[in-house]
C-alpha cells in the first residue's frame, strides 16, 4: 500500500530516494532552493515540493537527507510539523550524534545509512537504481519502535538495497575505517605530493601520474564539507582509525630504513590475502549477524 513520503533535501541521495520510492508511493520534498522546488517537479522526481516544512505534515515517513551539520537543526524545526505517528528516519554517514540528538526529540527515529553515492551532488546527479545491491544500515537502540524499524526496513528493501543492523556506535567505528580514514588518507596522500620542492619534478610527477595515482587519490578530492563533517561528527572513531594507520606508517617506515625486505614482502603479502575480504562478492554475502536474511 502506498504511503505519504516526506524527502527533506533535494540532493544526490535525497532525489535519488525520491526518484525510486515514486513507484509506490506519494512523495513530498522539501529543498531550501525554491529553484530544486521547481526541478523536481518539473522532473518529476516529486509529486509536491515546497521550501516550507510545513508541507511533512502529510507524510508518513520522512527522510532527513540534509548535511550532517544541518540534521539537528532541521528536525528541531520540523517537530511541529509532524503527524503524531510520523517516523523520522536519516541517511547520514554518521549514527551516534545523529541519534543522540534527535531520538531524544521524537521516539518513531529510525537511523539510517544508504552506503550509495557518485562524485557527483545536486539534485542534478539523482539516479533511478542508485542503491540496488548496496548496502543501507539501519541502527536502531533499545527504545526504537520495532514498528518504525519495520516500516524504514519495508522502504529500504523495496530500494533492492542489503539491509544490515547494528548499534550506532559499531556503525561508526566500522565506516571510520571504510570510508572516512580512506578519505583522510588519500587527502593525505595529495598533500603529500604537493609537498614535493621541486617544481620541475612536481609538474613530472603529475604529468607521469596514472591508475595507481587516480585509484588512491580518488576519494580525497571529494566534497570538502563532507569530509570535514565526517570528521567532525566522527571525531573519536576517526582519531582512533588514524593514530592505527599512522602506527602502519612506522612500521613501514622502519622496514624499508632497517632494508628488512622480508618482513615487507610478508606484510605486502599479508595485505594481498586480506583485500577480498573487504569487497563485495557472492562468497561474502554470508556475513552472519548484522545483514538481514
Amino acid at each position: 500500500m502506498g504511503m505519504n513520503i516526506g524527502i527533506v533535501g533535494l540532493g544526490l541521495i535525497g532525489g535519488s530516494l525520491a526518484l525510486d520510492l515514486r513507484q509506490q508511493h506519494t512523495i513530498f520534498g522539501v529543498s531550501r532552493r525554491p529553484d530544486t522546488c521547481k526541478q523536481a517537479i518539473a522532473r518529476r522526481i516529486v509529486n509536491q515540493a515546497s521550501t516550507d516544512l510545513s508541507l511533512m505534515a502529510k507524510a508518513d515517513v520522512i527522510f532527513l537527507c540534509t548535511p550532517l551539520g544541518a540534521i539537528e537543526a532541521t528536525v528541531t524545526q520540523l517537530l511541529p510539523h509532524l503527524a503524531p505517528n510520523a517516523i523520522l528516519t536519516d541517511v547520514g554517514s554518521v549514527k551516534g550524534a545523529v541519534v543522540r540528538a534527535i531520538a531524544p526529540q521524537w521516539q518513531n527515529f529510525v537511523g539510517g545509512h544508504p552506503m550509495a553515492g557518485t562524485a557527483e551532488s545536486g539534485l542534478d546527479a539523482a539516479l533511478s537504481g542508485l542503491f540496488v545491491g548496496r548496502p543501507y544500515v539501519l541502527t536502531p537502540t533499545d527504545s526504537t519502535p520495532t514498528t518504525a524499524v519495520g516500516t524504514v526496513a519495508e522502504l529500504a528493501r523495496s530500494l533492492q538495497s542489503q539491509i544490515y543492523y547494528c548499534s550506532p556506535e559499531a556503525h561508526d567505528r566500522a565506516v571510520a575505517w571504510i570510508s572516512h580514514l580512506p578519505v583522510m588518507v588519500s587527502a593525505s596522500l595529495i598533500a603529500a605530493c604537493l609537498s614535493e620542492s621541486s617544481p620541475e619534478v612536481l609538474n613530472l610527477a603529475q604529468s607521469l601520474a596514472s591508475s595507481g595515482f587516480r585509484d588512491t587519490s580518488r576519494v580525497g578530492s571529494g566534497n570538502p564539507e563532507l569530509g570535514r563533517m565526517m570528521a567532525e561528527f566522527n571525531r573519536d572513531e576517526v582519531v582512533r582509525s588514524l593514530h592505527a594507520y599512522r602506527h602502519q606508517l612506522d612500521q613501514l617506515i622502519t622496514q624499508v630504513e632497517q632494508s628488512k625486505w622480508n618482513s615487507l614482502q610478508q606484510r605486502l603479502t599479508q595485505t594481498q590475502i586480506a583485500r577480498p575480504s573487504f569487497l563485495s562478492d557472492p562468497q561474502n554475502l554470508g556475513k552472519p549477524s548484522v545483514k538481514e536474511a
